[in-house]
């Protein structure tokens, strides 16, 4: 039987969606331990010969031939999982690679779950994460060897990227900044937009990256590479040094989705704002759209919070906000709007009819002191 992948979007935390991902085992122990794997990938798709059919787990693909045969296949994945030897995986991906930015992401493991070993596009195709994840849910032990994993230092071409960031720079100023933060040279890192969140190592930021507040500040000479993040042009006349240097990472418009109690006051609802777009490391200056339920539509509160940001905040019925599928649905909530979730679902109606993958925060909750709650979702707005 041909292997074909299962349809599904990108998981913000994973960030590969199990559904994506395929586990190949070709002999009987790898088969026993291919059933705790999807234990931990629920939705995962399992493949193995027919020669093993007599021990195959329910759902599991059987195909016939040689496993080399297969393997073409497997490259519509999104990550495949391995519990075959390094050695033989190495071989049988060989004829198929193209680019760190096209091929799959794929971890090996041992038959005894011991180790889990990405080889190949262990940062953009999410192997490193998918193996950490598979480490963590088997008490086995990840085996990562990229620089920048290894040392806790910052990755250049993932900054950002669970928050929905782009990066937008020729790939040669990439490849030197990825070879400068590992090699610590001196880095200038320039954030004009968004929030801290960014950072997700132990400790501080590594003492060869300058943070700065304004690309203006940067004297190109000084630093091998510049990061900047932000939502300008690069200025006119920005000198061939600085160009030959920069990496820009731009952060996604994004959409907020607004619940509360009746008569929450307005400073209540801005702190909420403000605390999920911190946790979604965005900003103010990046909201594009907003909405709530119609029941909200005379809310005072919202209303002030509208009118001090220009928002021109879409209100719809408990009808149309319970047609949307959400990550986490409350049985309270319906009985008291009638629609198992407002601020989810707002945020995903408002960014266009976006899925749950493209929730960055999807319920943040807040108390005021008057005992009044405020829940804000924040979705990312593709482009």
């Amino acid at each position: 039987m041909a292997l074909s992948p299962s349809r599904g979007g990108r998981d913000g935390l994973l960030p590969i969606d199990p559904s994506r991902v395929a586990v190949i085992a070709i002999t009987r122990y790898a088969v026993a331990a291919a059933a705790r794997v999807l234990e931990t990938l629920p939705g995962a798709s399992l493949f193995i010969p027919d020669k093993l059919a007599s021990i195959a787990p329910e759902g599991a693909t059987l195909y016939s031939g040689p496993s080399a045969a297969q393997v073409g296949a497997l490259f519509r994945f999104d990550a495949v999982v391995w519990i075959v030897s390094i050695g033989a995986v190495v071989r049988l991906i060989a004829p198929y690679l193209k680019d760190k930015t096209r091929d799959p992401g794929m971890v090996v493991l041992d038959e005894a779950l011991r180790y889990a070993v990405p080889i190949l596009s262990g940062h953009a195709g999410g192997g490193n994460a998918l193996a950490t994840h598979l480490a963590t849910t088997l008490g086995a032990q990840a085996v990562l060897t990229t620089a920048s994993d290894v040392r806790e230092t910052l990755a250049v071409d993932m900054l950002g990227r669970d928050l929905g960031w782009t990066i937008e720079a020729p790939k040669a100023n990439v490849t030197r900044a990825c070879a400068a933060v590992v090699n610590d040279d001196p880095v200038a890192l320039v954030q004009e937009v968004g929030s801290g969140t960014w950072w997700t190592r132990p400790g501080s930021v590594p003492a060869n990256v300058i943070r700065l507040d304004r690309l203006e500040d940067v004297e190109a000479e000084r630093f091998v590479a510049v990061l900047w993040i932000s939502a300008r042009n690069l200025p006119p006349g920005s000198s061939g040094a600085l160009t030959s240097r920069l990496v820009t990472y731009r952060l996604p418009e994004v959409a907020l989705g607004i619940g509360c109690d009746r008569d929450t006051p307005q400073e209540t609802l801005a702190r909420a704002v403000e605390e999920a777009l911190d946790a979604a490391g965005s900003d103010i200056s990046r909201v594009t759209a907003v909405g709530s339920i119609d029941l909200k539509a005379d809310e005072p509160g919202m209303c002030a919070l509208g009118r001090n940001h220009g928002w021109v905040i879409a209100h719809f019925t408990a009808q149309q906000l319970a047609a949307v599928r959400v990550p986490n649905p409350s049985e309270v909530v319906r009985r008291h709007t009638g629609t198992p979730s407002v601020a989810e679902a707002a945020a995903l109606l408002v960014a266009g009819g976006a899925g749950p993958e493209q929730l960055l925060v999807e319920k943040h909750r807040v108390r005021g002191t008057d005992g009044r709650h405020a829940t804000v979702s924040v979705a990312r707005i593709s482009p």
